[in-house]
């Protein structure tokens, strides 16, 4: 797929055809799901026959297409968006501000941190910063790219005690990703990820990397390597681009140790 996903220079047939070739759908296979005919369908991409509004929601349903880009078919055809795109601090959404800050807080003493599209660091709570110590300060300098950050090697990824094996889970999420949206940001965060230096990857590792849940974070941290599993929360039915593409990212220990040391680096609340 060539054209970007915001792009409005071109037509709503061209784009909805080349999102339905993306993914790998014939014109029958998108017609019989979506439940128009075919001739429609193909009047449509071919420019011959104007979509309505509705008639591309419910096509971008179907394909399943981030909010964002259903707004740039929309704007294609000359629609105005449906989905609004607001900041963060927007008073409109400061009660998902504030959950987030609750779920953050409440993961202490475990890492938590929430993150964009494009894996630029929103918010995080103090254990994650209890991590970070030796990184390059000018990888913490905003915005803060979290998948640079692990895999830098003035980052994370020296202290990351099976970093071919992270790098191979991170790297297979961020395809995942690209696969869904085709973004163009993304695509060249992923040449920048890859040309970073890397351990060589045996058959092993290669083989677990789809399993999220089983792909541990082997971390040190002060002579003590933690043991920490990925867990990945979304908000549910957003209708707001910003809370569509938000993620919370959690570390929770995979065994007691790793446990036990979350907690004792910890202030003490006495």
């Amino acid at each position: 797929m060539n054209a970007q996903p915001t792009d409005i220079s071109r037509p709503v047939g061209d784009l909805l055809r080349e999102w339905r070739r993306h993914r790998r759908l014939s014109q029958l296979d998108l017609a019989t799901g979506a439940e128009i005919s075919t001739r429609h369908l193909s009047f449509v991409e071919s420019g011959r026959s104007q979509p309505s509004r509705d008639m591309i929601l419910h096509l971008a349903e179907y394909l399943d297409l981030p909010l964002r880009e259903r707004n740039a078919l929309l704007g294609a055809a000359g629609f105005a968006p449906a989905f609004k795109e607001r900041p963060l601090d927007d008073p409109a959404l400061a009660s998902a501000r504030h959950t987030i800050d609750l779920l953050l807080k409440g993961l202490e003493p475990y890492p938590a941190l929430a993150v964009d599209r494009y894996w630029q660091l929103v918010a995080s709570n103090q254990a994650t910063l209890r991590l970070l110590g030796g990184v390059l300060p000018e990888l913490l300098q905003p915005p803060i790219n979290v998948l640079r950050l692990s895999l830098h090697p003035a980052g994370l990824a020296p202290r990351i005690r099976n970093l071919g094996q992270w790098r191979a889970h991170l790297l297979h999420r961020l395809r995942q990703q690209i696969d869904a949206s085709h973004d163009p940001q993304l695509i060249a965060l992923l040449r920048e990820l890859q040309a970073l230096p890397a351990p060589a990857l045996d058959a092993t590792t290669e083989v677990s990397t789809p399993s999220a849940i089983a792909v541990p974070m082997l971390l040190d941290v002060d002579g003590v390597v933690l043991s920490m599993l990925s867990t990945t929360t979304v908000f549910g039915s957003p209708v707001d681009i910003t809370l569509a593409e938000l993620a919370l990212e959690a570390f929770v220990p995979a065994d007691a140790e790793t446990a036990e040391r979350l907690r004792e680096m910890a202030p003490s609340s006495a």
